[in-house]
């Protein structure tokens, strides 16, 4: 192994970036070996395991959820009833859609509480806003994948919320059902947005928000 680091870190010098991390400090107020309270400032990082859990979970069940309204509620069953730990993950995956939810609201709550919204770090809290929406985004797209009465009803009650929204609410009800009703091609488009378009969107505002934080630094009590 050391002299494969060796190789790579000749032709790319990862040495003094990952020094740079591995030795970046971290503030007292938000050391837990320092201080108990410094578990509010671990909300972010609880959210950012909760995410990678989902990914992990999730690139297993695409391995046999089918995306059609013939097969995709059979495929979860079969997910939860023989495939090996199925339902365990299928599970974890279903609960930390909702966790992930609740520690990004505690989240924005600690930063409200705690002024870290205020300058210099406005825009962090802009890209956390978008976050937020895009966690919430996933949790609704997610929630009709299952196929089931739940699913399909919520998911019209939800879009038909959407479709309330003054002037571009029926344009965004339509592309979403993909029609006037909750069919076919709204459970495609909500498994593509789902699996690529938000996972796309949250790479992106999540490189923004650590690159931030890394610039900024984790702001301190008020």
């Amino acid at each position: 192994m050391n002299r494969i680091y060796q190789f790579i870190d000749e032709r790319l010098h990862l040495g003094p970036l990952i020094s740079e991390i591995a030795n970046h400090p971290v503030p007292d107020h938000a050391n837990l070996l320092k201080t108990p309270k410094a578990i509010i400032y671990c909300f972010g990082g609880m959210v950012f395991f909760i995410l990678l859990l989902q990914v992990l979970t999730g690139v297993f069940l695409m391995f046999y959820y089918v995306p059609s309204p013939d097969h995709a509620y059979a495929s979860v069953t079969y997910i939860r009833q023989e495939t090996a730990f199925g339902g365990l993950l299928q599970s974890v995956h279903r609960v930390g859609a909702s966790a992930a939810v609740v520690m990004v609201m505690l989240h924005m709550l600690r930063v409200v509480l705690t002024g870290s919204y205020k300058n210099p770090r406005e825009l962090n809290w802009v890209v956390g806003v978008f976050l937020l929406l895009l966690v919430a985004g996933f949790s609704f797209t997610g929630y009709l994948l299952p196929w089931d009465q739940k699913a399909y009803w919520a998911t019209t009650v939800g879009v038909n919320m959407i479709a309330g929204i003054p002037l571009i609410g029926g344009f965004l009800a339509d592309a979403l059902r993909g029609g006037s009703e909750v069919g076919a091609l709204t459970l495609t488009r909500f498994f593509v947005i789902h699996v690529m378009v938000l996972p796309a969107l949250l790479t992106i505002f999540l490189a923004a928000h650590f690159f931030m934080i890394r610039r900024q630094g984790i702001s301190r009590p008020l």
